[in-house]
């Protein structure tokens, strides 16, 4: 039986707890998570792509299961590349739901990856790497919206 993979796509600039907590909630799901760092060049980011592999790849350093790769293109393009059977997407609200649906019919229709979908949860729905950038750029403490061992710090 092969390994249940999935990929967790997106541009984690930077990587909050509600990033985390998909990820460790997916785990449960399947064997393994990459966490694949989309490269879009026409996003201006607050940390390099560089500083957001380095973050997570730390963060989920003792944790086998889970990978940190780059990746430009198309998602299902990646997922197949990298052998993934599913993307795993997170919702914290309606307007996510049907932007998240949208793309998961095409990704299905076009490479027949399916999408698996968790809810946010209520506690970390308030939480989006926009804000906590906004923060960011204005010396605020974004510890209560990062995880706990997440090294951002050093990269600021």
């Amino acid at each position: 039986m092969s390994k249940k993979i999935a990929l967790f796509p997106g541009t984690f600039d930077p990587f909050t707890i509600g990033h985390f907590s998909l990820v460790e909630r997916g785990l449960h799901l399947v064997d393994e998570i990459i966490i694949a760092i989309g490269i879009n060049l026409e996003k201006k980011t607050f940390f390099s792509l560089e500083q957001r592999i380095s973050m997570i790849s730390n963060l989920f350093k003792p944790n086998p299961r889970i990978t940190v790769k780059a990746y430009n293109g198309l998602t299902v393009d990646f997922a197949k590349e990298t052998g993934a059977q599913f993307i795993l997407r997170g919702i914290r609200s309606v307007n996510d739901f049907e932007y998240e649906k949208n793309i998961a019919d095409v990704n299905r229709g076009i490479a027949g990856i399916e999408t698996f979908v968790l809810f946010t949860e209520p506690e970390h729905t308030h939480i989006s790497s926009s804000i906590v950038r906004e923060l960011l750029t204005y010396g605020k403490s974004v510890a209560d919206f990062i995880p706990e061992n997440l090294k951002i710090d050093e990269y600021k």
